[in-house]
């Protein structure tokens, strides 16, 4: 058997991380799709808009790493929904700037409470120092994210 060398032990924690954060995820977006009438693609962008505030549909496509096109579409049902408003761009008269609307912002938080529930649930049935490691894992998995953001 060969020997475990330290890359070794990093690529099956990752592979095992990498799995268990895409079934978490998996989890969490069908336990929105029910109530939430959205895709999880069009969920990703309405938070977007909440985050970044005012923004053009290429600095959204940009953010969230698909062509412009497809953000047009995506913007187009967020419309429908009521959840985002545009007005003109004021530097660009070709373009048009996004934000978030009231209906929006209720229906990510509900959306946000529903996962936050659904997480919580699963937590109550860990031990007191289990819970206390997701906790910290929480922390470095955001310290870890800090490095890409653009």
């Amino acid at each position: 058997m060969a020997a475990r060398t330290p890359d070794t032990d990093l690529s099956d924690t990752a592979s095992r991380l990498r799995n268990a954060i895409v079934r978490t995820s998996r989890a969490l977006r069908q336990e929105a799709a029910g109530e939430s009438g959205l895709s999880p693609t069009q969920t990703a962008v309405l938070a977007s808009i909440s985050r970044s505030g005012l923004v053009t549909p290429s600095e959204l496509a940009r953010l969230e790493r698909v062509k412009r096109p497809t953000m047009t579409r995506t913007l187009a049902c967020l419309e429908r929904e009521g959840l985002i408003e545009r007005t003109p761009d004021p530097a660009d008269g070709r373009s048009s700037l996004v934000a978030i609307n009231e209906a929006g912002r209720e229906r990510l938080a509900r959306l946000r409470r529903r996962k936050s529930a659904y997480l919580a649930s699963r937590l109550r049935k860990l031990d007191p120092e289990e819970v206390e490691t997701l906790s910290r894992a929480a922390e470095l998995l955001d310290r870890m994210r800090e490095d890409e953001r653009p």
